[in-house]
């Protein structure tokens, strides 16, 4: 689930996703408490499922939370309970709530088969919270710090190579962010704050996207302030590493005879 998607969607494709791997419900049995039967159970369950399925988040949270009451907090259905609980705030909007309920799915179960998704999803409701790039980005880097939790945490999980996908789009709109600031700079002929931003955007997201446009603006503010020694090393590295860059061939023309 790629955050941004609208949160009905998301959450659908969750269920989609858990129901491909157990059939609806969790492999393991639970185990009722003496205040309800397994038949109380498998009926709060499928009144939860149903509501969720049909996108009526209210409700399926009411259904989730008490089922998560009749049964013990360790045992499985208990803990799926609890995620669906955070995907239906996800639904409804409500990402920091979601958030929290994914993080307490991961810290106080960690080796629980849900733990790896619910981490990631929990990095998918801060960076839905990043709506755009030139915003407060602390919502985003909270989320790649999640991504990046999960990657030392799950290395080998099924969630880990979606976190790395999460982590390259946030870095390209970090760079994007930065990048925006030193245009700013750029277009005041501040070239020297300009640089200061353009080669901490080439240092810390070298693969992002906008980093030949980077250094293609950087190459300008070189020229515009006479660096010529910087300037041509960074016409080198263009020409090494982003031989491709529209403009390249305009913004560093190869001398005569080379």
């Amino acid at each position: 689930m790629i955050a941004g998607h609208s949160g009905r969607t998301a959450a659908l494709l969750v269920v989609v996703a858990l129901a491909g791997c157990g059939g609806g419900r969790p492999v393991t049995a639970p185990v009722p408490t003496a205040g309800i039967s397994r038949a109380g159970v498998d009926s709060l369950w499928d009144r939860a499922m149903r509501e969720y399925s049909r996108g009526r988040w209210g409700k399926a949270i009411t259904f989730f939370e008490r089922l998560s009451l009749e049964v013990p907090s360790t045992d499985t259905l208990a803990i799926e309970a609890r995620f669906r609980v955070a995907e239906a705030h996800f639904g409804m909007k409500n990402q920091l709530e979601a958030a929290r309920g994914f993080r307490k799915v991961a810290d106080e179960t960690p080796t629980a088969t849900l733990a790896p998704l619910a981490l990631l999803r929990a990095g998918d409701a801060y960076a839905d919270l990043w709506t755009r790039p030139e915003l407060d980005p602390t919502y985003g880097q909270t989320a790649l710090a999640t991504f990046q939790e999960l990657l030392n945490r799950y290395p080998d999980s099924g969630a880990a190579p979606r976190a790395r996908q999460r982590i390259v789009r946030l870095e390209n709109r970090f760079a994007e962010k930065q990048f925006k600031s030193a245009v700013y700079y750029y277009r005041l002929k501040a070239y020297d704050s300009a640089i200061l931003y353009l080669k901490d955007i080439a240092a810390t997201y070298p693969r992002a996207t906008v980093t030949p446009a980077v250094l293609l603006k950087l190459v300008a503010a070189y020229r515009a302030l006479g660096y010529a020694e910087d300037l041509q090393e960074t016409c080198a590295h263009l020409r090494r590493f982003h031989p491709t860059a529209p403009g390249l061939e305009t913004a560093c023309p190869v001398p005569a005879g080379s």
